[in-house]
């Protein structure tokens, strides 16, 4: 059973091909463990004894020529000499025989090997092409490889344990209905115990390995079609082949199956190649949120709420915002520990959460049923209350519209006497039919049997103030990216370079192109200094070489007479020489000096990762020292622009923010739909385009200063 190679879908198009890797891949019936040892101290004995241990019912073919059997199961020599209709191979040898056991396995009609082998792209140039030859073997043979390098994966349904990670000594596997993704093998195994622990249950693991043939994508596009998975989880460390990955988000979505991730590299600050402050500003992780935003999966900070969240995902995915909100979420507090209740409205305030008191109305109306509760953000029901009237107040305000979620945080009876504060939870999340908010609870001091009977009933429980935040905040960022309506088709201006960075008069051109406007402007030489523009205007020097001209003293504004001029000119050629004495100079730009009531920054980015993306931000020479930002997938519509414009606090000056002068939003929109037009142009040649400032007046925007580098292709026609 091979599994043909297909560029547009990996496993072809063909339901019946997809079926078919999907079985094999995750729910095999038959495994050959290739390398397997009798020697029971080493790792490669562990996933027969895995599966003998956790009740595998398939059929296992251990194959090593050196012994008769293993474990009572019988060993085969050779693969040639095993049955037909093997499912899935798991390889553990030497590097150096991987290449020809995929050639066997290929003989033999095994179209899914992992491989644990090491000694691949992750040991340095002869690893790479040792791992080039390996892919293009089994891409020639139809054979479909997860690793190498793969701790290997499981089926705990089935205790179709196809790996070697210790944490499947364990006794008793918990099955349920998480499925995790892992580009860390060790880290797949911490996850299951760690969550394992706390009553969580696991229909698939998967660790990817190096990725080099089946992606996370593929993997997770799998899980979706998995009646036993209900929430993805993914621990990645970058992405790859984001085309895969971004379509089976989608499946995902419209699958209402959540997914979760949690990525390394929060601290990355940008691309090393990015030459604008666009990239500075908005790096590699910033794009990676947008990645995950426009796609709906649930981004979390820290490594309990991958898990943690998992509840809360799995019970409100349908309450999930659609759309951005200009206010902040409200959160109602119901606590009956005043210290913990403390430590989580701080983490949630932080997040951008509000804890919101209940109106008069509600007080009222809670008190007409017996419960006098006071109009504060927190309430606090540490000696107000029974359990029967607390759980007639989350009923209650599970009914309302004052609030987004519900919070429950429990003192030292949860440690104790979890039906004064546990179950009344349980009962009023039961009750609640057609809820419109998410409940979830904080178990203050360490309460294990509380957490677990909330687990068990699908309801988030949360250990630290900081995870329930984070979770939280995962939960409510909207819904996916609302793809624009068709735009016309873009091609850059004749006579741009071919690739590198574009003079700031061939940038103005491209911004034009768009329908942006963009500044009068004037081309000089100390020698011709005779113009058009009206004084007083701004000089600045012209070069390929000089993208940001206010460090090199290429900038000089204010400039009223042909007198003062000339004077410019003269001391802008030796001090641009001073400072960059190998660029080339053009010329110098005489712009026209416009009014403005904001500066901002319109910037649009090739992300080496997610592809195009756009970003709005403050602008000027301050940009970068207070980052005031929204970033997203390129192109937009006009309606993911008008988000944008609000998620920068800057805007608000130009909003109506005490009674100051409104600006024109909609040019503003406009001119972000117009540079995030940039992603439609064949072959995507701009790796970096950036307006900085882009002036933001009542009547209007226009570009006075712009940026644009290709990349290293030849330009689009």
């Amino acid at each position: 059973m091979t599994m043909t190679h297909d560029d547009s879908n990996p496993r072809g198009d063909c339901s019946s091909q997809r079926r078919a890797f999907n079985r094999a891949l995750l729910n095999p019936a038959s495994v050959a463990l290739i390398g397997a040892s009798s020697n029971q101290k080493k790792n490669t004995a562990r996933p027969l004894r895995f599966m003998q241990k956790h009740g595998f019912a398939g059929n296992i073919y251990p194959v090593n020529p050196s012994a008769s059997q293993i474990n009572g199961v019988k060993a085969w020599g050779s693969i040639d000499l095993l049955p037909d209709n093997v499912d899935h191979a798991f390889v553990m040898i030497d590097s150096a025989g991987v290449t020809d056991v995929v050639e066997q396995c290929a003989r033999k009609g095994i179209g899914i090997v992992t491989i644990y082998s090491d000694g691949f792209a992750e040991a340095g140039d002869e690893g790479i092409l040792r791992q080039q030859e390996l892919c293009a073997s089994a891409r020639r043979l139809g054979v479909r490889v997860l690793g190498p390098n793969s701790i290997g994966l499981a089926n705990v349904h089935s205790g179709g344990v196809i790996s070697v990670n210790a944490a499947f000594e364990m006794d008793n596997l918990t099955a349920g209905d998480i499925g995790i993704i892992s580009q860390s093998g060790s880290m797949m195994g911490s996850l299951m115990s760690r969550a394992a622990a706390r009553g969580f249950g696991f229909s698939h693991l998967v660790s990817v390995g190096n990725e080099s043939d089946i992606s996370v994508g593929e993997i997770l596009d799998a899980m979706v079609d998995d009646d036993a998975t209900r929430v993805i989880l993914l621990f990645l460390e970058t992405l790859r082949d984001v085309g895969t990955l971004s379509c089976a988000l989608e499946r995902a979505r419209s699958a209402g199956k959540p997914v979760i991730a949690y990525k390394l590299g929060r601290s990355e600050q940008g691309d090393a190649l990015s030459q604008s402050h666009t990239g500075a500003i908005a790096g590699n992780d910033a794009a990676m949120d947008a990645y995950f935003r426009a796609h709906s999966v649930m981004r979390v900070n820290m490594l309990e709420a991958l898990f943690e969240i998992a509840p809360l995902a799995a019970r409100y995915a349908h309450l999930r915002p659609q759309a951005w909100r200009d206010t902040p979420a409200r959160v109602a507090v119901i606590t009956t520990t005043g210290g913990g209740a403390a430590t989580v409205v701080d983490n949630l305030g932080l997040r951008g959460f509000v804890a919101v008191a209940p109106p008069a109305p509600f007080i009222s109306h809670m008190a007409s049923r017996g419960l006098n509760i006071r109009q504060t953000p927190v309430i606090d029901l540490t000696l107000a209350a029974s359990s029967e009237q607390y759980q007639d107040l989350l009923t209650e305000i599970m009914q309302t519209d004052w609030c987004d979620a519900v919070l429950c945080i429990a003192g030292s009876s949860a440690q104790f006497h979890p039906q004064y504060v546990v179950q009344p939870i349980l009962n009023a999340v039961a009750t609640a039919h057609g809820s419109s908010k998410p409940l979830v609870a904080f178990l203050s001091p360490e309460a294990q049997a509380s957490l677990l009977l909330l687990q068990e009933n699908v309801i988030a429980a949360f250990r630290t103030p900081e995870s329930c935040a984070d979770a939280l905040a995962a939960f409510f960022v909207p819904l996916g990216q609302r793809q624009p309506e068709q735009l016309p088709p873009v091609t850059l201006p004749d006579g741009c370079p071919e690739s590198g960075n574009l003079s700031e008069p061939e940038a103005m051109s491209v911004f034009g192109a768009l329908g942006i406007d963009v500044v009068s402007s004037a081309m000089v030489q100390p020698h011709a200094a005779d113009h058009s523009i009206d004084y007083p205007v701004v000089l600045k020097v012209v070069s390929r070489d000089i993208l940001h001209k206010t460090e090199a003293g290429g900038v000089k504004v204010g400039i009223d007479s042909d007198e003062s001029l000339a004077a410019a000119l003269n001391a802008m050629a030796d001090q641009v020489k001073a400072h960059c004495p190998q660029a080339a100079i053009d010329g110098y730009m005489v712009q026209k000096m416009e009014g403005r009531l904001i500066e901002l920054m319109l910037g649009y980015r090739h992300d080496p990762l997610v592809g195009p993306t756009v970003m709005l931000g403050a602008g000027g020479i301050t940009a970068e020292l207070k980052p005031d930002f929204s970033l997203r997938l390129a192109p937009v519509s006009e309606h993911v622009a008008w988000q944008m414009i609000h998620e920068v606090k800057h805007t608000q000056l130009i909003r109506g923010y005490r009674q100051l002068p409104e600006g024109d939003c909609n040019a503003l929109v406009r001119a972000i739909v117009a540079i995030s037009r940039l992603a439609l142009i064949d072959s995507q040649p701009v790796a970096e385009a950036e307006i900085n400032p882009l002036f933001v007046r009542k009547d209007g925007v226009v570009a006075v200063d712009a940026v644009v580098r290709l990349r290293e292709t030849s330009k689009t026609q």
